[in-house]
C-alpha cells in the first residue's frame, strides 16, 4: 500500500475507532446528560437518532479506511458529516445556546474534516 493509502486509512480508522469510543456509550447516557446539561431531553428520539445516524457513519469511515481509493468519493459525505456539527456547535456556543464541551467537540469534528480532506487530495493519484 503507498503512503497516501497509508495516511488516508489512518486517518478514517482513527476516526472511526474514536468515533465508536464516543458514541455508543451515550446509548446508556440519556438521563445523564439531561441532568448534566439541563434541561432534560424532552424529543428522545431525535437524541437516539442523531446517535444511530453518527454511528452507522463510523462504519462508514471504517469501510474507507479498508480501501480509501476505491472509496475515495465517500470521503466528500464524510466531510460534510463533519462540516455539520463542527460549525454548528462552536457557533452555538458563542451564542450562547450551547456548553463548552459542546464546542470543543466541534472543534474535533472540524478538525477530522480538515484530515478527511488531507485524505482525500492525498489519494488523488492514486483514484487516477
Amino acid at each position: 500500500m503507498d503512503r497516501a493509502r497509508r495516511l488516508a486509512s489512518r486517518i478514517f480508522l482513527v476516526a472511526a475507532v474514536y468515533g465508536i469510543a464516543v458514541l455508543a456509550p451515550q446509548y446508556f447516557l440519556e438521563a445523564k446528560v439531561g441532568r448534566d446539561f439541563p434541561p432534560p431531553i424532552t424529543h428522545p428520539e431525535h437524541f437516539y437518532g442523531f446517535i444511530g445516524v453518527a454511528l452507522a457513519w463510523q462504519l462508514a469511515f471504517l469501510l474507507i479506511a479498508k480501501d480509501p481509493v476505491r472509496y475515495r468519493l465517500f470521503m466528500l459525505p464524510a466531510i460534510a458529516e463533519k462540516l455539520a456539527f463542527g460549525i454548528a456547535a462552536p457557533v452555538l456556543f458563542l451564542l450562547g445556546r450551547a456548553p463548552a464541551p459542546v464546542a470543543f467537540f466541534g472543534g474535533l469534528d472540524l478538525l477530522l474534516a480538515t484530515l478527511f480532506f488531507v485524505a482525500f487530495r492525498a489519494t488523488r493519484a492514486a483514484a487516477a
